[in-house]
């Protein structure tokens, strides 16, 4: 049975749910079937992460062309395409979070995993666009750890420096 878990996973699978269906304790793979759950349960958080750093890319983007870029521009801008995105983005983890609740407590965690990587890619995307060069972005241009709560990123219509 070993051997069908690492050559037909999902064979395998259907095995471990019939024996499990029909109380044959004793006949489940056991070290698989835990091996299985944990990288089940960590493909959830790993989704929750993927999900939050868009929201927080998003969000730093937003926050850096409202309030360094836009004040400085001959003719100020509303960059309503942000509201889209990160409405989006918010209901997209709310989904997720509602289909597998034991998300829940590890919510924080995984904002705090995200924010680097969000981070990185904020500079990166912005300063494909920016000509002006006193306008680059550098790591210096967000803080070091993310500057906001999980419950304050997913409260509907909330932004940064509201």
């Amino acid at each position: 049975m070993t051997d069908l878990y690492r050559t037909d996973y999902h064979k395998w699978l259907g095995q471990q749910r019939d024996l499990l269906a029909q109380r044959q304790f004793d006949q489940l793979d056991i070290d698989n079937l835990l091996e299985a759950m944990e990288l089940r349960m960590g493909d959830y958080a790993d989704n929750l992460e993927s999900h939050l750093v868009t929201l927080v890319l998003h969000l730093l983007k937003y926050q850096y062309q409202t309030f360094v870029i836009n004040p400085n521009l001959y003719e100020p801008k509303t960059f309503r395409s942000w509201f889209i995105s990160i409405s989006n983005a918010r209901n997209d983890i709310s989904d997720l979070i509602k289909k597998h609740p034991h998300l829940q407590p590890q919510q924080d965690e995984c904002l705090s995993n995200s924010y680097p990587k969000a981070k990185k890619r904020a500079i990166e995307q912005m300063n494909l666009f920016i000509t002006n060069k006193r306008y680059l972005v550098n790591n210096n241009s967000f803080p070091d750890q993310c500057p906001w709560t999980f419950d304050q990123i997913m409260t509907v219509d909330w932004l940064p420096d509201d």
